[in-house]
């Protein structure tokens, strides 16, 4: 199998989720205490199968865990009919009232200026790092444009993002769960504040939406949380990933500069690198997955990292080829839960290659990026980057 500590394994894990692929499509993992599933077709039917839901299963104990437990217990990502019906219509509808087309310029914008900061940083020191320079504060900034949580505020969410999702990884010490707990009860209460001061004075903003739908205030809350932590720390990672892969990749990289479709190239960087290797499942009944058979309350995880470099779904799929189409990878996932988000994601992606390629079509790693020791939020810490 695979150790997901493993510092060899972290740096790479595509050659044994290959060796994986080629003895079977589902395989038990002892360490993760859990079946998981490494061919495409065995992932997607994993995210799609009605007989596997996110069953949500609140941390313990209890007392500890009360905010952390209560953003999930109400997030969409975490419920399934009827709930997860009534609240992806109430959270689709919001995004659908145009805040994503409203929000392409500020994001354009957004990205140039950050892009025209990190040509600066460069040209006085030398180098700069992309990470704390573009990929970071981009991600943040759309959100909190989209949450309009003001400006004076928005230092406070990347620290709560990250504090938060570090409680998906395995084996989190416990001074790493109790600031998961903090961070999760600080957020909630600045987000049920900001959604009180929207509902009473009503904004073109989608906390204002939702704080006047049928949601509750805790629904309210949970969304505005999982649209930071997925949007935030997925958007980092692909942009992160991504930009180290085409530096090192000098061809796919002067694709870009040379015009390439950035649009077409945002699927390439999802696939390629994924910044979310790992996505769980409950049974609710019995069923058979690629031949492996699950019994109700069992637990299966799509490995989506193995899946986009499926030999049998991609042509040559460990080449990043920033031209691939189609491109079916399942980095938003699939099914019900698909992520409501990806066309402001995809907006914003675009945004950040259009702008490094044009601003520094001669950019160039200034040094070996150093990558994060976790394995489900797969990133990198740094990314120094100079000019060629």
């Amino acid at each position: 199998m695979f150790d997901a500590s493993d510092p060899g394994f972290l740096a790479d894990p595509y050659p044994r989720f290959a060796e994986l692929r080629e003895r079977g499509d589902v395989h038990w993992h002892e360490g993760l205490g859990l079946a998981v599933a490494v061919s495409h077709a065995a992932c997607s039917a994993v995210l799609r199968h009605r007989s596997l839901g996110r069953i949500w299963a609140d941390a313990t104990p209890l007392d500890q865990f009360v905010s952390f437990n209560m953003l999930h217990r109400n997030s969409l990502l975490e419920n399934e009919p009827p709930a997860h019906t009534r609240l992806r219509r109430t959270i689709a509808g919001a995004f659908g009232r145009g805040h994503v087309e409203r929000l392409r310029p500020t994001v354009e914008a957004l990205a140039d200026g950050l892009v025209a900061r990190l040509a600066e940083k460069i040209d006085a020191d030398g180098a700069g790092d992309l990470l704390t320079e573009v990929a970071e504060p981009l991600p943040v900034q759309v959100i909190a444009e989209l949450l309009a949580v003001p400006e004076a505020d928005r230092g406070l969410l990347v620290p709560w993002s990250h504090a938060i999702v570090r409680m998906y990884e395995y084996g989190l010490s416990d001074e790493g769960k109790r600031a998961a707990e903090q961070a999760a009860t600080e957020f909630a209460e600045y987000l049920r504040d900001l959604a009180r001061v929207r509902a009473a004075d009503p904004g073109e903003d989608l906390i204002s939406d939702l704080a006047a739908s049928d949601l509750s205030g805790d629904e309210v809350v949970a969304t505005g949380a999982l649209l930071l932590m997925a949007g935030h720390e997925a958007s980092v990672n692909v942009l992160g990933n991504g930009v180290a892969a085409l530096l090192r990749r000098r061809d796919q990289w002067q694709a870009l500069v040379d015009g390439a479709p950035r649009d077409v190239a945002v699927e390439e960087l999802i696939r390629f690198d994924a910044p979310l290797q790992l996505f769980e499942r409950t049974a609710t009944a019995d069923v058979e997955i690629a031949g492996y058979r699950l019994a109700a309350g069992d637990k299966i995880a799509a490995l989506l990292g193995a899946a986009a470099r499926d030999p049998l779904v991609f042509a040559d799929p460990d080449r990043m080829d920033v031209t691939r189409a189609p491109n079916a990878h399942l980095g938003f996932g699939a099914g019900i839960h698909y992520c409501v988000g990806a066309p402001l994601a995809r907006i914003e992606l675009a945004a950040a290659l259009d702008a490094l390629t044009r601003r520094l079509p001669e950019l160039r790693l200034a040094g070996e990026p150093s990558r994060r020791p976790e394995f489900v939020i797969r990133g990198l810490r740094t990314l120094p980057v100079t000019r060629g």
